[in-house]
């Protein structure tokens, strides 16, 4: 491809002049036979899009571009979208909207090989997919409504995520008409992606060939070079030469546009060190860059799509709109997990922040890790291999890590394994840790693969942050000397008390080790230098909804029932007669909008008294949660009424500090402990602590010395329970819990029963929604069962269980083999079998009737204690909701 002429950057200029077109003699973009394909979307946030699709061709290849464009017909700069690797053009659509809708013409295409597009994946090939981009800009100099330089030079900038990112960047090298870029998760180097020092990255190859069609859909001499390096296990000259001249660093020279780069943290196919050699390149050339690690990357977790969207377009405001007010951020940003939202079990995150990027060795600090040699091997066949990340697991668990969760797995006699004193302050590291190590290999090359763990206090757990190791080659050469490696980029913070440990182990699932058993033997020769980055500023850990949504609803309640008091009806007197009856509904009617005549709760009427532990029943879509919902004022019945303790039921009804509920979950702080959650949650509803009855709520829930840990070292059984004692406090009279079992195991489960069981015991009231018939039949005195918004049946457990056909025979003593068959052998009996304990009989009719069975057991001799129906719940339940026998 030609070297455009060298020339000042257009974001230094002050008046922009731009040269023609980039590439003189090159096929000018021809569109295909036939006029493209128009629509429109409406959106409710800005005026409606419109989009063209047509098919373009570049040098005898097909490409499938769709172009959007919004609002008024004056001229706009352009923006070019591209995909990740595997997708089209089709997975871009909602950005390319969004950025429509602020005033860009915005222009998406599928790459060669993928979607619609015809050709062979190159890889980014400079003369092949980057000259294709080329062509794009060539187009869009045409369009009358894109904003141009010069002629046949438009106002334009490149966007796009892994593939789609390193595009925008050769992009930006190789054509000077390029203004802005903002590539996310992608690679500066491929060859050091896919070949870190030498190492064969297996899985992470396999992948991207598998993704692509497989081998077959590349050009042959990238499909030639992949099953040349998958067969040998290790990289040659020609395979990182090739993947390096499809590589932005080639032309490292050329980037002098402002850039906007997005890193995932958790992201092992690309990390953190490929945006800082991209960054280092482009700052050195003298363009404005911004660096922002995202919680996110190509092993998983949150790639903050709303937030880094909307960064992008501030970018682009600046860069290609000129607009000076445009907030484009940071220098640096990083997202740190700041625990998990109990509500709905998602990571909280926060931002950190500082006005340079600090690098990766930024504010070094030593930390000793001692001297001592350890000795392991490298096994035969390379196998087993240790674990450190796993496409598409390592994200999600990375961004638990300061919850202690994570998955790795080193085996025994395969690594050397060496630890920091405990920390006497907390540390946050943010960047590259280095060693330097004496490696000596029993023969060839050691391949080690090094990786810091965060330790426990004692010692029992590990947790490896954002599952990165990184791959070592160390040749005969450079063994037997001081030899410095470099380990993952992180952002982690060690506790104090907690414990460095580095691992160096002979294999690891990702990557290709030697097949032949050697030893290896490794001894540290100085200290662990972990960076700190001290200009980092951290901002406050973003609140659960619940925290700022709740007294934000409140208001906005207040206001609506300040507007519309001359409209509503007085509410009702309080009923003397049911003062002490905790709940009585009669006739509750609910139907939404858009329903049409199907009702969510249709007169629906029952009553529940003190002591006792309702259970409310029902399929998916019964109504059970609409009517929750009701009872806690949070929506309003079409009809109908609901009273507890005689007092209608309205938002804000002051009887409603009576009840407790506990529905989808609680919210609470990670880094807090359990009774500072509780205490903290009292204070907030701005009552007396002496009402809050901490202690005998505790006492039922029946947490112990966990009270004084920290809430993210929790189980999901001791979060659930912790949940309920809020929902206790003050000991509300009427206690409202919907699917508190939800993510138990069995033995936490036995555990929440009793919990409700005992806060009942008190004479007070338990209402639970839930799907475990088994635990509703042992912890609930009461039901009432719900199909299609209808009460099917109300009362004792005892009483709906009670008409089958089954009688529960109970003895003294217990009951023989010899003597249940005779029972089974009596003339209609249609079976007998003992129960577990052996001290009764279930005991089927098919014909008898129950007293024609007590005269006969009587007759046998058979020490009987009582004689009654039995019949499982679930037996009850389908019978219930099916109209007939289950």
């Amino acid at each position: 491809m030609e070297t455009p002429r060298v020339r000042a950057p257009r974001w230094r200029r002050p008046l922009p002049r731009r040269r023609g077109r980039w590439a003189a003699g090159l096929a000018a973009l021809a569109v295909l036979a036939g006029a493209g394909t128009w629509n429109a979307a409406a959106d409710d946030g800005g005026p409606a899009v419109h989009r063209q699709d047509r098919m373009m061709r570049t040098d005898g290849v097909s490409l499938d571009t769709s172009y959007f464009t919004a609002g008024g017909a004056g001229r706009r700069p352009a923006v070019l979208i591209g995909h990740g690797f595997g997708g089209s053009k089709d997975d871009v659509r909602a950005q390319a909207e969004r950025l429509a809708r602020s005033g860009y013409a915005v222009l998406t295409w599928s790459a060669r090989g993928f979607g619609k597009s015809g050709g062979d994946i190159a890889l980014n090939d400079p003369d092949r997919e980057i000259k294709d981009v080329s062509r794009l800009i060539d187009w869009l100099a045409d369009r009358p409504e894109v904003r141009l330089d010069a002629k046949g030079d438009p106002r334009v900038g490149i966007t796009g995520a892994s593939y789609g990112g390193a595009a925008a960047l050769l992009a930006a090298g190789y054509d000077k008409r390029v203004d802005a870029i903002a590539p996310q998760i992608t690679y500066w180097n491929l060859a050091d992606a896919l070949f870190p020092d030498g190492v064969f990255k297996k899985l992470w190859a396999g992948i991207f060939v598998t993704t692509g069609g497989g081998c077959q859909k590349f050009e042959k001499r990238l499909c030639a070079m992949y099953e040349r390096v998958a067969v040998s296990g290790k990289p040659d000259a020609a395979a990182r030469a090739l993947l390096t001249e499809r590589s932005p660093s080639a032309v490292a020279d050329r980037i002098e546009v402002p850039a906007l780069i997005v890193q995932g943290q958790s992201d092992s196919l690309f990390p953190l060190g490929q945006a800082d050699a991209m960054a280092r390149a482009i700052s050195g050339n003298g363009a404005p860059v911004a660096v922002d690690w995202t919680a996110g990357g190509h092993d998983g977790g949150d790639l903050e799509t709303d937030r880094v969207q909307h960064r992008i377009g501030a970018w682009f405001d600046r860069y290609l709109k000129d607009d000076k007010n445009a907030d484009t951020g940071p220098a640096f940003r990083v997202t740190r997990t700041g625990g998990v939202d109990s509500t709905d079990g998602a990571a909280l995150t926060r931002g950190a922040s500082s006005d340079t990027y600090p690098g990766l060795s930024s504010g070094a600090r030593s930390i000793e890790l001692g001297r001592r040699t350890e000795t392991f091997r490298n096994p035969a066949g390379a196998g087993p291999p240790a674990i450190s990340a796993v496409p598409g697991v390592g994200g999600g668990l990375a961004r638990l890590s300061s919850l202690g969760v994570g998955l790795s797995v080193d085996f025994p006699g395969q690594y050397a394994r060496f630890e920091s004193a405990p920390l006497d302050e907390p540390l946050s590291v943010t960047g590259s840790p280095a060693v330097q190590v004496d490696v000596k290999a029993g023969r060839g090359d050691a391949v080690l693969f090094g990786k810091v763990y965060d330790v426990s206090p004692d010692g029992k757990q590990q947790m490896l942050p954002s599952q990165l190791v990184a791959p070592f080659r160390i040749t005969p050469a450079q063994q037997g000397k001081p030899v410095r490696l470099t380990l993952p980029a992180i952002d982690h913070r060690f506790d104090t008390g907690h414990r460095l440990r580095l691992v160096l182990s002979a294999t690891d699932l990702g990557y290709a080790s030697p097949a032949e058993p050697t030893t290896y033997t490794v001894t540290p020769t100085g200290p662990l230098t972990v960076p700190t980055a001290p200009g980092l500023r951290t901002a406050a850990t973003a609140l659960p909804w619940w925290t700022w949504g709740l007294p934000a609803a409140a208001a906005v309640i207040a206001a609506l029932l300040l507007l519309t008091a001359r409209r509503r009806t007085t509410t009702p007197a309080p009923d003397p007669a049911l003062a002490d009856v905790p709940l009585q509904i009669t006739g509750l009617s609910k139907k939404y909008a858009g329903a049409g005549d199907r009702y969510a709760v249709k007169e629906l009427s029952f009553r529940v008294e003190k002591g006792q532990v309702l259970g409310l029943l029902g399929p998916n879509g019964a109504g059970k949660t609409t009517t929750l919902r009701m009872l806690m004022g949070l929506i309003t019945p079409d009809d109908g009424g609901i009273r507890v303790f005689g007092h209608a039921i309205r938002p804000g009804a002051p009887v409603l500090s009576r009840v407790g509920s506990f529905v989808e979950g609680a919210g609470f702080l990670p880094h807090l402990s359990g009774r500072a959650n509780l205490e903290l949650y009292w204070q907030a509803t701005g009552r007396p602590a002496e009402d809050a009855h901490l202690a005998e709520a505790l006492e039922i829930a029946g947490l112990g010395d966990a009270l004084a840990r920290a809430v993210r070292t929790y189980s999901q059984g001791m979060r659930q329970r912790l949940a309920i004692a809020q929902a206790m406090l003050g000991l509300p009279d009427l206690l409202i819990l919907d699917e508190p079992t939800n993510g138990l195991d069995p033995p936490q489960i036995r555990e929440m029963r009793d919990v409700m069981i005992r806060y009942a015991a008190g004479g007070r009231t338990v209402i639970v929604s839930s799907h475990l018939l088994s635990e509703v039949e042992q912890s609930c005195t009461h039901l009432v069962v719900m199909d299609r918004g209808r009460l099917v049946q109300a009362g004792p457990v005892a009483e709906i269980t009670g008409s089958g056909d089954t009688l529960l025979v109970t003895t003294a003593q217990e009951v023989t083999e010899p003597l249940v068959e005779k029972i089974a052998a009596l003339a209609g009996i249609g079976s007998a079998v003992r129960t577990d304990d052996g001290r009764g009989l279930l005991v089927r009719l098919d014909g008898a009737t129950p007293s024609g069975l007590i005269a006969e057991l009587v007759r046998l001799d058979v020490p009987l204690t009582g004689v009654g129906p039995h019949r499982r719940l679930e037996d009850a339940f389908l019978t219930l909701i099916s109209g007939g026998s289950a």
